[in-house]
């Protein structure tokens, strides 16, 4: 993967030309604008005598949307989700079944969208245009909500396409959606190690985001299946902000209930079948804490570029340009292994995105940034609010700023 997947400034300026988020432009009515980072997950909980009980512990955890379908496809469940939804200061993108005409679907103040389709391939595109528009004519401001093929689906028999760049251009330019979304699940063992391949796929969603002025989500791993083994907190925690380096504006579960199927025999999602709280529904209310008071100051920036170093390079070269001048280590300390992301601010000030790589281990890396430390603001994930840049390790030369495993920390300047 490239150390640098910098935008250049044509992309960019399209991309300001293009957002609805731009000030002073007014968003077109008939297409979804996206005003809060998306929290979500996939297999909703069941509708039964204790779904106010299971979208109470929703909220709990800090999530704000719920993808409906698994236990809410008729027109009847999705009326319901919606109102727990509403109850609970939820978001919804339900989904119906069985129904053709748009204008009859369900609506209401929760309702953020409708989901259309799952990993569809190149061939159903043009189906999947005729909906889109569709629904924007019968519910203009929702969201005709489709989640794309990860990049090692098989070309021919799952993308219809020549390889994973050329699938997500062509699904952009003939659906023209209003957010991009696809899943990812990397491997995380000690002889399989896929998260150079998340963060291409990422690349790819960053990418196409920016040059058509939307916002990209995606799906990550939070349960056994397969040939995954179990995520750990850091694993999922390594998921998520990998996923806020490159701008993702929504982060999704799989799964939230675990669901009934030959692939899931060990169970371990959020929430079990037996309606238990498993270890991830804790470590997810930590960290959806986190990314939500991240989330209004997330959905200001514009990303710029990603900067990936690794054990054998020099940081001072590879992130020559970026806000950060030069990362240097204690001789204790693993060698540097992070990815890096620099925005632009809504306001104008630039923002950038530290992150450790490793899974396993801290980082307390010394960083140098572009400007004096008095004009550096740290956003406190636990509060939202931007603070003084504190020394984590003050007997020591420079500024040290301790990163847990996976872990990143937004810094905003002049």
């Amino acid at each position: 993967m490239n150390k640098s997947v910098a935008i250049s400034t044509i992309c960019f300026l399209a991309a300001l030309c293009n957002s609805s988020l731009v000030l002073g432009e007014a968003p077109e009515t008939a297409r979804f604008v996206q005003d809060e980072f998306a929290i979500g997950f996939w297999v909703d909980p069941p509708l039964d005598a204790r779904a106010d009980e299971r979208y109470g512990e929703i909220a709990q955890a800090n999530f704000n949307l719920v993808i409906g379908g698994h236990h809410s496809g008729t027109p009847e469940a999705a009326v319901r989700q919606l109102r727990l939804c509403e109850a609970h200061g939820l978001n919804a993108i339900v989904t119906v079944r069985g129904v053709d005409d748009m204008n009859a679907l369900p609506d209401g103040i929760s309702c953020w969208g409708y989901g259309l389709r799952d990993e569809p391939g190149a061939a159903d595109f043009p189906h999947l245009r005729d909906q889109v528009e569709a629904l924007r004519a019968a519910r203009p401001g929702r969201l005709g909500f489709i989640n794309l093929f990860p990049g090692y689906a098989s070309p021919g028999r799952q993308l219809g396409a020549e390889n994973y760049e050329a699938y997500v251009r062509q699904y952009v330019e003939t659906v023209d959606p209003d957010i991009l979304c696809m899943d990812h699940y990397p491997q995380f063992k000690p002889d399989r190690d896929g998260r150079d391949g998340y963060c291409a796929d990422l690349a790819v969603m960053r990418r196409h985001a920016l040059e058509r002025g939307i916002p990209f989500w995606n799906f990550f791993n939070a349960m056994p299946y397969g040939p995954h083994t179990d995520p750990t907190e850091s694993q999922m925690r390594w998921q998520i902000f990998a996923s806020l380096t490159y701008g993702a504006k929504g982060v999704l579960y799989f799964c939230y209930y675990t669901p009934v199927s030959h692939e899931f025999p060990k169970g371990g999602a959020l929430i079990t079948r037996d309606d238990r709280r498993t270890s991830k529904w804790y470590a997810a209310r930590r960290l959806n804490e986190q990314v939500k008071n991240l989330g209004p100051t997330l959905m200001q920036l514009t990303s710029t570029g990603v900067y990936r170093i690794t054990p054998d390079d020099d940081p001072a070269e590879v992130l020559k340009g970026t806000p950060i001048r030069n990362i240097t280590r204690d001789k204790a300390d693993p060698p540097h292994d992070y990815l890096v992301g620099v925005f632009e601010h809504a306001d104008g000030r630039r923002a950038v995105m530290l992150m450790n790589y490793r899974f396993a281990y801290s980082a307390w890396p010394t960083v140098e940034f572009d400007a004096p430390m008095e004009e550096v603001r740290f956003v406190d994930p636990w509060s939202g609010r931007e603070e003084p840049v504190i020394d984590e390790s003050p007997e020591m030369e420079g500024v040290q700023a301790a990163l847990q495993d996976g872990e990143g920390k937004l810094y905003l300047m002049p």
